[in-house]
């Protein structure tokens, strides 16, 4: 038996981001996280912008005002007490900042100005600080009145010298050695201190920024859906599954026709189609399988669209096919290839109709519907009836394609494992689950048959890893060869009757056509 395998250079395991042997993530998976989770980020963006925003405009102004006090000695008759007394104010300097909004010095002013305010409450507005490696102490007074933030920066700067001077002046002397002095009184500010707008914006947008990253790695790393075809690939590989037969682009712009081969020949969905036909061929080279069973491990992965467009490809290259609709209990096939539904599988199942009296023909290929719903579809497709209905196809047929039902729901696919050649799992792109899968795939295990393989459906055309997705798509030119020979003619190098040198009439004829006793031509192969 042969088998293709799909393989790559870069295989994403666990959480779908990081390369074989290594925990470490570089820019482009980065890059490809965020761009898979950009909706999470940019909504999260947009939330911290605009609560940046709002903070700015719900936020009532303030206005900051200071006054700069100067600390010096009075006392020191030569350069070396001059000195030290420098070094000693240096050292006070930031002790007297953090005495700046004490209770005596808040007390005082409330009295002074006569605030309605308590003592905390003018502390709260209060701060100080020194300048470093000077003797420059500066107490700041923050108000959402600016008149008023610079009276009280003023009044607060005088009343803490006077408090300072008492505390530094001895027991038995008149005057203290500290002074404090006023270098800088407090001015009206014109502009309010905050909200700052921009620093704001800036905040809510790079604090939105960085949750919705964290946000987009958190889903990531939880999220246990197959996204990309080498993480199937890798799953497959793991637990000893099927190979990835194909993957099979989603394409918006044709979402509403089922066969993509009739709207868009050479687009890449049908070319996907064309290299699953292809790759089945190679799956086991000594005996083709000839019944396949296409399944899915829960509904609306696509199965139902596989197989239509299987079909077509298969159609498309020479062979019959013939498609059986097994889905007994959600049947869509003839609605959506426009076929009469009333009679098909069931109505050959119980006896009331021959299966070539209700087959129906889409131009291309044979669909055999699933008739009326019945009360036991795991019943009927277990019975030797549709063993028959599969053995008269077969030999009409060079292949039967049977649409089923999903695997883990209902048991109607693993009833029909005695009569079919093999089954092929569609897997739909960032929605069906490593579990999911694993769960399918040993399900089918259990009736024998064997599991042909994988199928990766709805796929990104901006796949993760798309390394040979160049989009390489064509349209047939149509070539003559009239204007050329009659130039031979006119210059009589070629005579009427006469074909070109090189050119004989099996030559002619187009590639994978041969002419089998007729003038109808016949395309082979599958």
């Amino acid at each position: 038996m042969s088998r293709l395998f799909v393989l790559d250079h870069k295989v994403w395991i666990h959480t779908h981001w990081l390369r074989p042997g290594t925990d470490i993530l570089d820019l482009r998976d980065y890059l490809r996280l965020l761009s898979r989770r950009w909706r999470i980020i940019a909504a999260l963006t947009l939330l911290g912008t605009g609560l940046g925003v709002l903070a700015t405009y719900a936020a009532t102004p303030e206005y900051r005002a200071s006054t700069t006090l100067f600390v010096s000695m009075q006392n020191g008759a030569d350069t070396a007490q001059l000195n030290q007394g420098n070094v000693f104010t240096q050292a006070r300097v930031q002790s007297y900042a953090k005495m700046a909004a004490s209770p005596f010095v808040t007390r005082t002013v409330i009295a002074t100005l006569k605030l309605d305010m308590t003592s905390a409450q003018l502390a709260s507005k209060i701060s100080a600080s020194a300048q470093p490696d000077t003797v420059l102490l500066r107490i700041t007074v923050t108000d959402t009145n600016p008149d008023r933030a610079a009276l009280l920066s003023n009044t607060v700067a005088g009343c803490f010298a006077d408090m300072v001077s008492e505390l530094e002046r001895p027991v038995a002397a008149e005057d203290s050695p500290v002074r404090l002095s006023v270098t800088e009184r407090a001015s009206t500010p014109t502009a309010p201190s905050s909200p700052r707008p921009v620093v704001n914006l800036a905040l809510g947008l790079l604090s939105g920024l960085a949750l919705g990253a964290g946000c987009a790695v958190l889903r990531e790393s939880l999220d246990t859906s197959v996204r990309t075809n080498q993480a199937l690939s890798a799953l497959m590989t793991k637990v000893g599954g099927p190979p990835v037969l194909g993957s099979i682009v989603h394409d918006p712009r044709n979402a509403r026709h089922l066969v993509a081969a009739r709207h868009d020949t050479h687009g890449l969905r049908a070319e996907g189609f064309r290299q699953l036909r292809t790759n089945l061929r190679f799956v086991d080279v000594d005996r083709a399988p000839k019944v396949i069973a296409v399944t899915s491990a829960l509904p609306g992965e696509g199965k139902t669209s596989v197989t239509v467009n299987l079909a077509a490809a298969m159609a498309e290259a020479g062979a019959k096919v013939c498609l059986v609709e097994t889905d007994l209990r959600r049947p869509n096939v003839a609605r959506a290839l426009g076929l009469v539904g009333d009679a098909g599988l069931t109505s050959c199942l119980i006896g009331q109709a021959d299966v070539r009296q209700v087959l129906q023909s889409t131009g291309t290929f044979t669909v055999l519907t699933s008739g009326a719903v019945p009360p036991n579809p795991a019943e009927l497709l277990g019975s030797e009836q549709f063993s028959s209905v599969l053995a008269t196809l077969s030999e009409e047929f060079d292949h039967v394609l049977i649409d089923t039902s999903p695997v883990l729901p209902v048991a109607d696919t693993s009833a029909m494992a005695p009569v079919v050649d093999g089954y092929v799992l569609v897997v739909r792109a960032a929605r069906t689950s490593r579990t999911q899968v694993t769960a399918a795939l040993d399900t089918l295990r259990r009736g024998g048959t064997p599991v042909l393989g994988t199928i990766f459906n709805m796929a990104s055309q901006k796949g993760d890893e798309q390394a040979y997705s160049y989009a390489y798509t064509y349209r047939p030119q149509r070539h003559t060869t009239g204007g050329f020979l009659r130039l031979l003619r006119n210059e009589g190098r070629l005579t009427p009757d006469e074909p070109a040198a090189g050119h004989s009439a099996s030559q002619m004829q187009p590639a994978g056509v041969e002419t089998v006793g007729s003038d109808e031509p016949r395309r082979s192969g599958w």
